[in-house]
């Protein structure tokens, strides 16, 4: 049976928009997940300085592999508070983090433009160039980067100096932070 000259109906159903969106709050949920309680973080009990260079670095190892979604936190809230004083920039900032959630973070089925499947890889460094370029066309270059220094500044001063004897990984995080049976330790 031919069916030349009718429209075909859309998948973006009402019932499928709201699929979408259930997706969308479930990743940001499994993604806030790994966002360790700000209590533990700041705990003024277990900062201390470091024995020396090698016990920083391991420190800040640990702690990175730990906090790293508070950290990545930190470092967007810094930048969004650099950003108020460019409202042009914060919206730009807000379009691309916008566009980075539907495009990379959260994107279930594999990207298709003209036919033609887009690998991750593309996707990641297409929004990379993109957001870069247009954020350096806001002109507030140097506002980013002094934003981004001090969100790197906070989070290796507080990597450094929280010490890693009362965190509790688990199996998999463990697993990321020591090294294989029989490799060389450095």
């Amino acid at each position: 049976m031919t069916t030349y000259g009718t429209i075909p109906t859309s998948s973006s159903s009402p019932s499928s928009n709201l699929e979408f969106i259930s997706r969308a709050k479930q990743r940001i949920r499994e993604g806030l997940a790994t966002r360790r309680p700000w209590k533990i973080m700041f705990d003024f009990r277990s900062l201390g300085l470091p024995g020396g260079f090698s016990d920083a670095a391991s420190r800040v190892r640990a702690n990175v592999a730990y906090f790293q979604m508070n950290y990545a936190m930190v470092v967007l809230l810094v930048l969004f508070l650099s950003l108020l004083w460019h409202p042009v920039s914060l919206i730009v900032f807000l379009v691309l983090m916008a566009a980075w959630l539907f495009l990379y973070f959260l994107r279930d089925e594999p990207l298709v433009v003209f036919g033609r499947l887009i690998s991750d890889r593309v996707v990641l460094v297409v929004m990379a160039v993109l957001t870069v370029a247009l954020l350096l066309l806001t002109r507030a270059t140097v506002n980013i980067l002094v934003a981004l220094l001090v969100g790197a500044v906070l989070m290796l001063a507080h990597a450094a100096l929280r010490r890693t004897d009362d965190l509790f990984f688990d199996q998999e995080e463990a697993t990321h932070l020591t090294p294989p049976p029989g490799a060389p330790v450095s």
